[in-house]
């Protein structure tokens, strides 16, 4: 499961560009919860607080308990808008999460043991066609991230989401296939052949030549 982060908040005012800008000019980041058929509630967060989130591996996957007035709100934040030149966050839209409604996310896949995979260790690639996947999951038990061992992994085997670990209890999103996480492919032709030229002896080498005889 995935962990319960704890998030002060504050109520702003109303909503508007210009209650927005108050916000920013105060120090904080407007922002609003949404969603489990309730009205939108408008709060303010600290921005240092969202800044380390978005650092985090698997931000968009991660519980957030928020704390505004007393109460509290379980939610995934769903979207951070950020200055076109600071970077800095602008707004967070949070999703309110409601008992027993399962939710979309996107859970990170984190690839384990590459340092002794069989295919890498002979020169094959590691093919990531998703570094995250969609799931239906419920609030209560939404994976922190699903793993992959490539410990046995050769070249040319394939990593499909059945084959994923922690992704018990979820559903994906795309349900008409087993759809592919990762491959091992063969090394580059570019690759390979510096390979071959170092194991093969140098033909064009002239003979070393005998010392005079004195």
């Amino acid at each position: 499961m995935t962990e319960m982060v704890p998030i002060e908040a504050e109520v702003r005012a109303g909503a508007g560009k210009g209650v927005a800008r108050a916000t920013r000019r105060a120090g904080k980041v407007p922002a609003v919860i949404y969603g489990a058929k309730k009205e939108p509630t408008l709060i303010a967060v600290d921005p240092k607080v969202v800044l380390r989130e978005m650092t985090r591996p698997g931000w968009k996957s991660r519980l957030y308990e928020l704390k505004v007035n007393g109460g509290s709100e379980r939610a995934l934040m769903r979207d951070i808008q950020l200055h076109p030149v600071t970077d800095r966050p602008e707004h967070v839209d949070f999703q309110r999460l409601a008992p027993g409604e399962k939710i979309r996310v996107a859970v990170v896949v984190h690839f384990l043991n590459e340092a002794t995979s069989p295919g890498l260790k002979k020169g094959g690639v590691l093919n990531v066609v998703r570094h995250a996947v969609e799931v239906w999951a419920d609030p209560d038990a939404v994976p922190a991230a699903f793993e992959v061992d490539l410990g046995t992994m050769d070249i040319g085997e394939t990593i499909r989401f059945s084959t994923l670990t922690g992704a018990e209890g979820v559903r994906p999103t795309i349900t008409d296939r087993d759809f592919v996480i990762a491959t091992v492919a063969p090394p580059t032709k570019g690759a390979a052949e510096p390979a071959a030229a170092a194991a093969a002896p140098d033909a064009a080498a002239p003979a070393a030549k005998s010392a005079p005889k004195k």
